[in-house]
């Protein structure tokens, strides 16, 4: 008999993409969710018991005043050593589209805006869903002060843990930027 355990990882945020394998946890029951919901009451998982979560596009809902406590009951689920991969959108880089003239890099049509300023603020925005806006260095001051002290900048795709599976829901690299924080 393996005195091993299962590997225990959290998608937080998941929305309607609920990975098999995974825990996953948003505030609505999408189908599929085993954790359903909102953070900021507290998870119902027991500290210490997660080697890793991952979340996508979904730290930045929360208000600003409430990052860091959230980000506190993220870590309070990690076990020593776990690891948090944040997926945030990057502010730096929306600046940087706006500065070109890349209207490609919005996600946003030109019925619902058509000038690239306006196109900025609604991306980031996302319609009012946003209501924290983030850079690498503004992700990384956060997470320190939830009491991680080892974070990583990492790229999509790559990871500066040793859990390879962590990098499995990587999506929008384009307009993003990743982070690992260790518990």
């Amino acid at each position: 008999m393996s005195t091993e355990t299962a590997t225990r990882r959290l998608h937080w945020g998941c929305g309607s993409s609920v990975a098999p394998g995974w825990i996953n946890a948003d505030r609505v029951d999408h189908g599929g969710v085993d954790v359903v919901g909102d953070i900021r009451d507290g998870l119902p998982i027991e500290s210490a018991t997660i080697d890793y979560a991952f979340s996508m596009h979904a730290l930045q809902e929360v208000e600003l005043p409430a990052v860091v406590p959230v980000l506190e009951e993220l870590r309070r689920i990690l076990r020593p050593g776990g690891v948090l991969r944040l997926c945030l959108p990057d502010l730096d880089k929306a600046i940087d589209a706006y500065r070109r003239g890349d209207a490609s890099h919005f996600l946003i049509s030109d019925e619902e805006a058509r000038t690239l300023g306006g196109k900025l603020i609604t991306h980031m925005l996302w319609y009012g869903h946003s209501r924290a806006l983030f850079t690498a260095d503004f992700a990384e001051e956060l997470l320190r002060k939830a009491g991680f002290a080892r974070i990583e900048h990492v790229a999509h795709g790559a990871t500066a843990s040793t859990f390879p599976e962590i990098m499995a829901l990587d999506d929008r690299a384009h307009e993003s930027l990743f982070v690992e924080a260790f518990a």
